[in-house]
């Protein structure tokens, strides 16, 4: 009984990290530290990345191999973000259609929120921090500028975007719905998922599944050697690249538009202040995660 309600608990965390990869602007990773599985997320990735432990499953040790990857744990994990993810797309989709700039604006206003809190844990600070924090915000800001507004559907690509998008997704403060958006292919993946478009999920999962694969350990090391460095750039890189969620752009005006009667356009002047009440919605959302996170940890 009391492992039974060991995975439930655990489901509802990956349940919780589903959410959290749903929304840019919020890390399953965080979601993940709050919750206190982080740690053991990565203990059983890198288990799962080890040759040695792969010989004890071709070697029919099954039992063993479960244990070396604490498998019934990260089982139960995949199963709560997998059911979350899909039952959040649906939602996600409605929203972005329907109240697009307010949606914008939720998202600007906790991808803020999440870079100021990144930079709040760097501690002694030193000039060549601000030069790599400048580094992150020149990709950001290259990315967003120099991306095509439109990418192009292939499968080849859909996989590529996993592949990203995953190693995102377990890093703390750092959203892989988030790259997705930078990609073009947020509204996309979502609308595959609402409505089961396999093809695309199966491109988009594969490229997880190697992603993780092929970059975790790269990750790992990265984060083990140059910690700081990497925060760093990373929360330069969220910056600069807010450009690309601003909730009163000609797109979200147009999709706001098309969601009204259309009778007359909607402007960014009428829209000011909606936009205004969700980004600071949006900051409130990410603070208190944070202070959950930090209760959570004393």
């Amino acid at each position: 009984m009391a492992a039974i309600l060991s995975d439930i608990g655990n489901g509802l965390k990956g349940f919780a990290m589903g959410a959290a990869n749903v929304i840019p602007g919020v890390s399953g990773g965080t979601i993940a530290l709050i919750t206190g599985i982080f740690g053991r997320i990565i203990n059983a990735l890198n288990g799962l990345m080890s040759f040695k432990t792969w010989k004890l499953l071709f070697a029919g040790k099954f039992k063993e191999f479960v244990s070396k990857v604490d498998g019934r744990f990260l089982l139960a994990v995949m199963i709560g973000a997998v059911l979350s993810v899909f039952t959040l797309a649906k939602l996600m989709q409605y929203l972005l259609d329907q109240y697009p700039v307010q949606t914008w604006a939720f998202f600007l206003g906790m991808i803020a929120a999440s870079a100021v809190f990144m930079l709040a844990e760097v501690r002694c600070w030193r000039v060549s921090y601000g030069l790599w924090i400048a580094v992150g915000i020149g990709l950001g800001i290259a990315l967003c500028t120099l991306s095509p507004t439109e990418t192009t559907d292939d499968l080849w690509f859909i996989f590529i975007c996993g592949a990203i998008a995953i190693c995102t997704m377990i890093l703390p403060g750092v959203s892989g719905s988030f790259i997705l958006l930078l990609l073009g292919k947020y509204e996309y993946i979502m609308n595959a998922i609402s409505n089961l478009n396999w093809p695309v999920l199966a491109a988009f999962g594969i490229g997880c599944a190697i992603g993780i694969v092929a970059f975790s350990k790269a990750l790992h090391w990265l984060l083990a050697r140059y910690q700081q460095q990497t925060m760093l750039v990373l929360v330069g890189f969220v910056m600069g690249s807010l450009i690309k969620v601003w909730p009163w752009s000609d797109e979200a005006l147009a999709a706001a538009t098309a969601a009204s009667d259309g009778s007359a356009p909607v402007n960014a002047g009428e829209m000011l202040i909606p936009g205004i009440i969700w980004i600071v919605i949006g900051i409130a959302a990410v603070v208190l995660l944070e202070l959950a996170g930090k209760a959570s940890r004393k």
